[in-house]
């Protein structure tokens, strides 16, 4: 069994905002695979279904995002699955641009509050992430106002071409493990 969660705020106010991208990845795999997300347990909207054999559990906490991992770990306490193999979190990364995916087994949070607080609660940098690439804050941005607001048509475009190749990301990881999934993603877009 895999879980699988993508990070973001709940309400409408933060729908399609640049910190949502997980939540819209999540929404994207629950459409193709006929996941209804609509359960909720531990602090999260949830879904479970199979994808290409693979028991998982879909989430979205509803903490919101600076207190993710007290959903996370509340959902991985009650399957029982071991963080380093069976969970993936799906997150925005200001660092990397529109459309760009970095993949990773482990590592730090790198700023991002809602890895931080996951991080902190499962005790262990060790699972693995999806990260996508919403844009570096302009200069004179303020950090909230940057990951809180929502992307010009040019990125967008580029942020919905990249959620659909992380959910085939998601599904090679789950079939074929994450190294096959960094060797096929974690490449530069061609601007």
């Amino acid at each position: 069994m895999f879980i699988i969660v993508g990070l973001g705020n709940p309400s409408k106010e933060y729908e399609n905002t640049r910190h949502n991208i997980g939540f819209d990845t999540i929404d994207a795999i629950a459409d193709k695979y006929n996941i209804n997300v609509m359960e909720l347990k531990h602090r999260a909207k949830i879904g479970k279904g199979y994808i290409g054999g693979d028991k998982v559990i879909l989430a979205k906490p509803l903490t919101f995002m600076n207190l993710s991992g007290e959903s996370v770990r509340a959902i991985i306490d009650y399957y029982k699955v071991e963080p380093e193999n069976e969970l993936i979190v799906i997150s925005d990364d200001i660092s990397l641009p529109p459309g760009q995916l970095r993949i990773r087994k482990k590592g730090s949070a790198g700023g991002h509050n809602g890895l931080k607080n996951i991080i902190k609660h499962l005790g262990s940098e060790n699972f693995q992430r999806i990260r996508m690439g919403v844009g570096e804050k302009p200069k004179d941005y303020d950090l909230v106002d940057w990951v809180l607001g929502h992307f010009n048509k040019e990125d967008r475009k580029a942020v919905d071409e990249a959620i659909e190749k992380a959910v085939q990301a998601v599904e090679i990881m789950l079939k074929d493990g994450a190294d096959a999934a960094m060797n096929e993603f974690n490449r530069k877009v061609q601007a």
